[in-house]
């Protein structure tokens, strides 16, 4: 048996982006700092991807066992406290981009790298949007501030793989002109 530490940075396998926020911050709440973020939208039957994002939300807790506690007498349970990997169906039921997916909502005060398949960096906020699909680094860790104990995702970088249908409701320029021609205009 090895003492092989576990690690809390996990790069996902392919998934795609929503409620994506990595070249401008935003706020979630009033009155709260803008970060950066990603929901991360992960396959069920990815389960290298699941494998990795389990083991690390394990790793985070064991190493922040001391955090967790604060100052309690005990240690939470992990199944007692909030976790990321949440459920699409069960949360998002009528969200068809969620059916049968899982999700981790990641974020950073910091700009996370942006770069495509060939790790060259991503300038054009067009070009990386809710919807396309790609790979994420995170990292895990465990918070416990005011009586809210749990684990954590921070956002270190995404790449985009391929493109995807938008999500979000809005169409591209090229969607809206592209089909009409000039006739149809000066109608």
């Amino acid at each position: 048996m090895t003492n092989e530490k576990i690690s809390t940075k996990v790069v996902t396998g392919i998934v795609r982006f929503s409620y994506e926020h990595v070249f401008e911050p935003k706020a979630i709440a009033e009155g709260a700092a803008p970060k950066y973020s990603v929901s991360i939208v992960i396959d069920k039957d990815d389960k290298t991807t699941l494998d990795k994002v389990k083991r690390a939300i394990e790793a985070a807790y064991k190493e922040g066992q001391y955090k967790l506690k604060g100052s309690s007498k005990t240690i939470p349970a992990l199944s007692a406290i909030k976790t990321p990997l949440r459920d699409g169906d069960t949360e998002r039921p009528d969200d068809p981009a969620y059916k049968n997916k899982y999700f981790i909502n990641a974020n950073s005060p910091t700009k996370p790298g942006v770069v495509d398949a060939a790790c060259n960096e991503i300038i054009d906020p067009s070009a990386f949007y809710s919807g396309c699909y790609g790979r994420a680094s995170i990292t895990f860790f465990a918070y416990n501030t005011n009586g809210n104990r749990g684990i954590a995702v921070a956002l270190n970088h995404v790449q985009k793989l391929k493109d995807g249908e938008r999500l979000g409701g809005k169409s591209s320029a090229e969607e809206d002109f592209g089909a009409s021609s000039d006739e149809d205009i000066l109608d």
